[in-house]
Formats: structure tokens, sequence, C-alpha cells
């Protein structure tokens, strides 16, 4: 039997659906293993669940993570937003927010995958992200939405506020039409907006944010307001002041661009969370995507990242453009459908249409229906397509030898052609064949050799208006 893919782009399973992720790499027992801690979304119908899982993966290999189960139900019977873990001597230090972010309590654990325990209540806001610093004390950053951001420094009980450290926006928060300025508080254009993540990269205090534009990004097809972003800024101190930095992850899928540089969206963007983490030597940076047709069922992702300091000083992180060895600028990473698959995913194994990073073309919505059943099997369809819709993988990996066919599975559809192309959602037609509308599967020949990496795309066609397909799998033989 075919193996389906695993640990792609999201990297958890497709039944699983963890937002807000913070990656923390921690030694337990002589393992190092990078842990992802963030909120649940179960509720379906509104943000997050009453509950906080642990995954883990070894270091080694970020393409197989473990289930460790339920880490911190809560205490409040309320709903839990974005939490933090820290280490601090023997203790794992658990921030979870209660009453949807605003009450932040500390549990405590002795071990990195919990239970969390005995929560004790602190004065920290709205995703909270702490920083334990290589001298041992510890910063906890926070605010978001319709307040500003904060930093302050921890007592040695790593839940009080120590007396005469807080310091209000050091950011400057986002303009929003729900957040009018309030008197002494600065409010910007494409600024701070939420998810606070404190991380010291390279000597460096970089304040890891969600960034909401109010302006156009034409370069990434944005065109109205949108906190599809992460963001950093980065100081000489843990309170600042900081320094422009860039954006490190957009969740808008891949941007196609014109001759003139500027470009459109090919996924439903959405609020976004996360932070960077080096693991075995390589940085890498955790965000989430949008899966449905809101943000209720979320899901983690990860892309490598570039991390550079130039003699001036400047920390670079995204993908950084280098000049004479030296970085000179950065962008945001692309969006893929590989995440840890570096070299591709391998094409010869299913792989669900829910690793689409490019669905583009719909004018009845396409989008990825999320799937919630425990199964390995589980493949998540896109649906809602219509003629014209082409749905895109960025990247599989070939190998040597050529394949000679491709497996295509379909849901409920109309009688179609699906061509399959290469490289670009306009790029060289590999094979192409018709479905009857009874045909839900079908093995079409290639007409060309492939081999290597490539990003592959499935164009849909039909002379039926409206929704004609649900698109399910796939599988080069």
């Amino acid at each position: 039997m075919r193996e389906y893919i695993k640990g792609a782009n999201p990297y958890m399973p497709l039944w699983e659906h963890v937002p807000d992720g913070e990656p923390r790499v921690f030694e337990y027992n002589g393992e190092k293993r990078v842990y992802v801690y963030g909120s649940h979304d179960i509720e379906k119908d509104k943000y997050c669940g009453r509950n906080y899982v642990v995954w883990s993966a070894p270091v080694e290999d970020l393409t197989d993570w473990t289930y460790h189960g339920v880490a911190y139900e809560t205490h409040y019977d309320s709903v839990l937003y974005a939490p933090d873990v820290v280490k601090k001597g023997d203790t794992y230090y658990m921030y979870a927010a209660e009453h949807c972010g605003s009450l932040v309590v500390v549990a405590s654990s002795k071990t990195p995958w919990g239970p969390f325990e005995n929560p004790v209540e602190t004065k920290l806001g709205f995703d909270p992200g702490v920083l334990v610093d290589d001298d041992g004390r510890a910063y906890a950053y926070w605010g978001g939405c319709a307040a500003p951001c904060y930093i302050a420094e921890l007592e040695e009980d790593m839940a009080t506020i120590k007396e005469d450290t807080l310091v209000s926006n050091p950011l400057g928060h986002s303009s929003c039409p729900w957040n009018p300025v309030e008197d002494g508080h600065i409010s910007l254009l494409d600024a701070f907006f939420e998810a606070s993540s404190p991380r010291k990269v390279m000597g460096k205090y970089v304040y890891i944010y969600s960034k909401r534009y109010e302006k156009p990004v034409p370069e990434l097809g944005v065109y109205t307001e949108n906190n599809g972003f992460l963001s950093y800024r980065f100081a000489d101190t843990p309170f600042g002041p900081f320094h422009d930095g860039g954006d490190i992850s957009f969740n808008g899928g891949e941007i196609l661009r014109d001759a003139d540089g500027c470009g459109t969206m090919t996924y439903q963007w959405g609020n976004n969370h996360g932070s960077i983490m080096e693991i075995n030597g390589k940085w890498y940076v955790f965000y989430h995507r949008q899966t449905g047709v809101n943000e209720y069922s979320r899901q983690a992702m990860l892309e490598p990242v570039d991390v550079a300091i130039g003699k001036d000083g400047n920390l670079y992180i995204g993908d950084v453009k280098f000049l004479n060895g030296e970085p000179v600028s950065s962008r945001p990473v692309e969006m893929t459908s590989q995440g840890p698959h570096i070299n591709g995913l391998d094409a010869y194994k299913w792989i669900s249409a829910g690793y689409a990073c490019h669905i583009y073309g719909s004018t009845t919505r396409a989008y990825i229906r999320p799937g919630y059943e425990m199964r390995e099997d589980l493949s998540t369809p896109v649906v809602n397509l219509s003629s014209g819709t082409t749905v895109g993988f960025r990247y599989l990996q070939f190998g040597n030898n050529t394949p000679k066919q491709v497996e295509i599975v379909l849901g409920e559809h109309q009688a179609l052609r699906v061509n399959v192309r290469i490289d670009s959602y306009r790029g060289r037609i590999v094979a192409s064949d018709t479905f009857a509308c009874e045909e839900v599967s079908k093995i079409l020949d290639l007409n060309t050799a492939v081999i290597g990496k490539h990003a592959v795309y499935f164009e849909f066609l039909s002379e039926e208006t409206g929704a004609i397909a649900e698109f399910d799998r796939f599988a080069f033989l």
C-alpha cells in the first residue's frame, strides 16, 4: 500500500489544528527535541479551544512529530488563547492565556510536555511571550489588538513583574479602525498588532510580532489592510530601543508577480503568529495558515530562513539577499507545501491536496476543507473548484528516474479535464486527460521526462459553471 506524505506543510497531521505555535528546543534526558506550544482550534466556530496540546520532533528530523497529548486544561472554564513556554533551572513554565487572553496565568512542570499545573495569576496580558536571558533574568512581552505592547522584567517566581521595570508601547501600536489612539501612546501605520515573541539572536534582542499593514504592499499582493505577517525589530537590550527589521513570513501563499513587480496572493491570508528557532544548526520560522473558510481551523507551518548580521550591526531574518558575502536586505520567505522536507516532497507517495500552497483562479472561492478524523491516511481535499482553478504544490522531488504516470483522485465532480503543469501555474503541461462524472480515480500518462525538484500544478477545466470538482490527492508512478 502506497504511503502518505507526513510532516510536510502543515507539519502536524492534517487532522490537527494548532496555530500560534511557539517553538522551543529543550534537552530532556539527554535528548534534544523541538517542542511546539500553541493554542488549539477545536471549537470550530470561534478561535482556539479549552486545552493546549504539545507536539515535538527530534532536532535531526522535523518531519517526524510526536503527539504528547493535553498539557493544560482551562482552570477557569474559558477559551485559551496563545501560550508560551520557557525553561528556567529545572522547571518549565507555561504562560496560559485564559479568558481569551485577558487573564494570563503561569503553570509549571518538570517535563517539557507537562502536564503544567498549579497556575498562578499574573499581571501580564494578551499574547504573552517570555525570554530567559543568558544570565537567567526573565523578561515578559505582551499586548495586542486594542492594547499597546509592554515589556517587563519578572521576579524569580516567574510570575511577578519586577517593580519599576514596566515599559509601555516600545514599538508603537498599529492604527486599527477599532483601536482609537490613547493619550500617551503612539499609534502608527504598519506597526505592532499582536503575537509577541522575544528571542535572542546573535547577541541581539529580537521582538517578533504580527504586523498589521494599513497601506498597500504591491510586491506581495497586499492592497487592503492585512495582518498576515510575522515581522521583527531588534535591539541591544531587552527593553530597546528597537530598530527596524523586516517581515519574516506572510501566509498569503505563493505570490504571483507581474512584469512591474506587483503581486497576487494565491492563498487566503489570515492572522499570523509564531517565532523563529535555531534547530540543529539551521534557522526556521514557525507560523500558521488558514484552512476552511474562516480563521477557526488554523494549522502549523514552518519554513527555513536565513539569519545574518551585517558589519553595520543590522540583523537580517527571512529570505536574505547577499552582496559580496554581506547581507544587504531581506524579505518574507515563500510559503511552501514542503515545509521541513527541504529537498521537496516525495512525488511517489500519496500527497493530499490539503498541502496546497496555491489555490488560484476560482470564481467560487475554492478552499481546503478541514478534517478532524485522527487517521494517518486522512486527506483534506480542495473543494469548490471552478473551471480554470489551479492548485499548486511547492515543491516535489522526482529524483533521477522520471515517472511515467500520475494518479489523481477526485471527490464529487462534473465532467472535466485536468492538466498537470510543472514549475508554474502556466507552465509546461506534462499530463492531461478528461474525467467523466463517474471517474473518481484515474492514471494519466506523462508526455515528457520530469526529474529533480519542481513545483507542480493541477488545472481544472470544464464547460460547466459554478463548483465543478473536489480534488483529494495524487501520486506519481
